[in-house]
């Protein structure tokens, strides 16, 4: 089993024993998503594959509480907000902007070609090392920046 995983298993027994009711209804719908998974593909997650589930729920939640809070529904939006951050807590430590120029410099100069052919490339080199430590969307910007 992963380490991630074990982390959130972890969680969920401490939320039990706390009886923090949101808590662990958050934490049983993050493990509920990587165990989907598992199962439709028959395998077991890895760290890196469990950070990419655990991003994308919490970007849901986001937009969830961007468009709940424009509709002026602000305790929901509140409780989306306090999930991301329940889900935050097993994300690494987000990257600087200097600590990413380097990884895209690393990865332009790993794969030795420029212009917007190379780009496949070095995303494919860049989203394992910087998955659930930045945005990529902004990654993807950045690179396609520096290569055309």
């Amino acid at each position: 089993m992963s380490a991630l995983k074990d982390q959130l298993v972890n969680a969920m027994k401490e939320a039990m024993r706390a009886k923090a009711q949101h808590r662990l209804t958050v934490i049983r719908m993050a493990l509920a998503s990587v165990k989907q998974v598992e199962v439709d593909e028959r395998i077991e997650l890895d760290d890196t594959r469990i950070l990419a589930i655990l991003d994308k729920q919490i970007k849901q939640r986001l937009d969830a509480s961007n468009q709940f809070r424009q509709a002026g529904r602000t305790d929901l939006s509140d409780k989306e907000d306090l999930e991301a951050d329940i889900l935050r807590e097993f994300m690494p430590t987000a990257l600087s902007a200097d600590e990413i120029n380097v990884a895209i410099d690393a990865a332009i100069a790993q794969v030795g070609e420029t212009g917007m052919q190379a780009m496949g490339k070095v995303m494919a080199i860049l989203k394992p090392q910087l998955q659930g430590r930045a945005d990529l969307a902004a990654v993807s910007g950045q690179v396609k920046q520096r290569l055309s």
